[in-house]
């Protein structure tokens, strides 16, 4: 499995990716450790860190809070001492609000669950956040992100996969990356982003589909690979649990499908990334609840108060 940089920057060009994270990420710790000193040379106290809230859709299929609850424990035991809170934005318990308000005042960073912007992200959650007490800041999705497309690899590999194929093998083989769908068309840009990134990963031709909303459906896009000699295709759930949608798509796959994303360590690592991206600029988090609406940006995640 060809290694990714957790801490790649998907909004850059390749060939200035690590190099200008790099440097960012060196900044941001030397400003982290000035920050820690005063005028006089004395060592202030370090601050205490947010809380990480890691805000989920929700389910009606039960394995997707297991997977969840999973998933947040190996967040924990990859930063331990943090405060790892889960809320919901519907369907299951907690929903945020109530997850927000058992926090009071304190501060925190909501990492949405998500894979893409979209409505939730955009609107959804910063809403909630504003009509918290506590001090929050919004980070940005998951997605697009070189560790989804470990992850999304890694679980193509155990539904048999082979990434050593002949030549013959590639130009009949292809991926239909599986996604939820939104009308939202920056979340289609999104996702064609990481289907970009797991067609360069894989060496063949990926195309998404989507379960609802959006198109193309996942039969649509069948048949598109199948017209053009695509006979071996497999199917990639993008999908963060269990649930109707991963179902479904599981079920369309002419040859195999892959296992929702779930608790791969790639997840868990992904959720601290953009945890740290939305707090590694070490800028206070500001008291102005009740400011109003605010929504993310795609790189750049934005306060919500």
């Amino acid at each position: 499995m060809t290694p990714s940089n957790p801490q790649r920057d998907e909004s850059t060009p390749a060939h200035l990716d690590s190099t200008a994270h790099l440097m960012n990420r060196i900044g941001s710790q030397l400003a982290s450790q000035l920050s820690l000193v005063a005028l006089d040379g004395s060592r202030r106290p370090r601050p205490a860190v947010p809380a990480l809230v890691v805000v989920a859709h929700g389910s009606r299929d039960p394995r997707a809070l297991s997977t969840v609850r999973t998933l947040l424990d190996r967040v924990r035991a990859l930063r331990p001492g943090l405060s790892v809170h889960l809320g919901h934005i519907e369907l299951n318990e907690p929903p945020l609000p109530d997850t927000l308000a058992a926090l009071g005042t304190a501060r925190a960073v909501l990492v949405p669950l998500l894979l893409s912007r979209g409505y939730h992200v955009k609107r959804d959650i910063p809403e909630m956040a504003a009509e918290a007490e506590a001090r929050t800041r919004v980070a940005a999705p998951l997605g697009p992100h070189p560790l989804l497309v470990d992850a999304l690899q890694a679980r193509l590999v155990e539904a048999g996969w082979r990434m050593r194929m002949d030549a013959a093998t590639r130009r009949t083989s292809a991926v239909v990356l599986a996604a939820a769908g939104s009308r939202d068309p920056d979340s289609q840009t999104d996702t064609n982003h990481t289907a970009a990134l797991l067609a360069d990963r894989l060496g063949v031709p990926v195309l998404p589909a989507y379960a609802s909303t959006a198109a193309p459906t996942l039969p649509d896009a069948l048949a598109t690979l199948a017209a053009q000699g695509r006979r071996r295709v497999a199917v990639a759930s993008y999908f963060t649990a269990p649930g109707r949608f991963a179902r479904e798509c599981a079920e369309r796959a002419p040859w195999i499908a892959s296992a929702p994303l779930g608790t791969h360590s790639a997840m868990a690592n992904l959720l601290l990334h953009r945890y740290d991206q939305a707090w590694s600029t070490q800028v206070p988090l500001p008291d102005l609840r009740g400011a109003g609406n605010c929504a993310t940006s795609h790189n750049q995640p934005a306060l919500a108060i």
